[in-house]
C-alpha cells in the first residue's frame, strides 16, 4: 500500500524515526509527504533524502499564502527535478473562511499548475468549498493528478476523472455519516482511487480523535474493500498500481 498524501513533519510528530518504523511494519511501501509552505517544503526535501520510503510533494497551500510571493515559485522550479519529488502539492483553492483572498489563491494555483505543466509533474489538489472554481481552472491545463481528500459529489467525481484526475480517499470513508463519499467509492471504478491518510488529520475509525498516521492506511483499504465487495488484497494491489502509474517513484 502507498499513502499518497500525508504530513509526517516535525511540527506534528516528536520522533520521525519511530513513525517511519511503524509505517514500514504496517506494510506501507511508500508515503508522499506534502509541503504546504516554504518552511515545511524545505523539511520535505530533507526527509526524502533521509528515508527510503519517503517521497515528497512541494507546493503552497491556498490558506498559507500570507508570506508567499511570486518569487517563492522559484523554489519549486529549483527543486522539481529532485528524483524523490514526485508532485507539486498541496495546492488548490479553499474558500472556507470569510476573509479568503480568492484572487490571490487563484493566481498561485494557476502559477503552480503552469510549473506542473512545464515539467510534466502531477499535482495534488486541495479543494474546500471551491469545487466549481477548482474544476474550471483545472480544465485549462494539461496536467494530471489527484483530488486529495475528495469530498465532492459523484457527478463531479466523474468530471474530474474525465480530466485525468484520480480521487484520494482517506479516513473520512470510515465515518458512519460520510454518505456522499461512500456513494462515490461504491460507484467509481477502483482504477481511479488512491489511498491516503492526510496524517495527522482525519484519523479513521476506531482511532478518530487521535493523531492520524500512515500506518492506519490498512483501515481505509479495508473499508473501501467492504464497500466495493472486493478483497483487501485486491484494493491494496490496484490502488498501489494506480499510485505507481501517476507518480514517478
Amino acid at each position: 500500500m502507498i499513502d499518497t498524501h500525508c504530513h509526517i513533519l516535525s511540527e506534528y510528530y516528536d520522533n520521525i524515526d519511530e513513525e517511519i518504523e511503524k509505517i514500514k511494519e504496517a506494510g506501507v511501501k511508500a508515503i508522499i509527504v506534502n509541503g504546504t509552505n516554504m518552511k515545511n517544503c524545505q523539511e520535505v526535501l530533507r526527509l526524502v533524502s533521509k528515508y527510503d520510503i519517503v517521497y515528497g510533494a512541494i507546493g503552497f497551500h491556498p490558506t498559507e499564502l500570507e508570506d508567499v510571493n511570486l518569487d517563492c515559485l522559484d523554489f519549486i522550479e529549483k527543486n522539481i527535478s529532485n528524483d524523490k519529488i514526485v508532485a507539486i502539492g498541496e495546492i488548490g483553492l479553499d474558500y472556507h473562511y470569510d476573509n479568503t483572498d480568492k484572487e490571490k489563491q487563484q493566481l498561485f494555483f494557476r502559477r503552480q499548475l503552469e510549473i506542473a505543466s512545464k515539467y510534466h509533474k502531477p499535482v495534488i489538489i486541495h479543494s474546500r468549498d471551491a469545487i466549481g472554481d477548482t474544476y474550471n481552472i483545472l480544465k485549462e491545463y494539461s496536467v494530471s493528478g489527484t483530488l486529495h481528500c475528495y469530498s465532492g459529489s459523484l457527478e463531479m467525481a466523474r468530471e474530474f476523472i474525465k480530466l485525468g484526475y484520480k480521487l484520494g480517499i482517506g479516513g473520512i470513508i470510515t465515518y458512519k455519516n460520510a454518505k456522499t463519499i461512500k456513494e462515490v467509492v461504491r460507484d467509481i471504478d477502483l482504477s481511479y482511487i488512491l489511498l491516503e491518510t492526510d496524517s495527522p488529520y482525519l484519523t479513521p475509525e476506531p482511532f478518530r480523535g487521535k493523531p492520524n498516521m500512515p500506518s492506519y492506511i490498512p483501515l481505509i483499504c479495508n473499508e473501501i474493500a467492504s464497500l466495493k465487495g472486493l478483497s483487501n488484497e485486491e484494493v491494496a494491489r490496484v490502488t498501489m498500481e494506480n499510485a505507481n502509474r501517476l507518480f514517478d517513484f
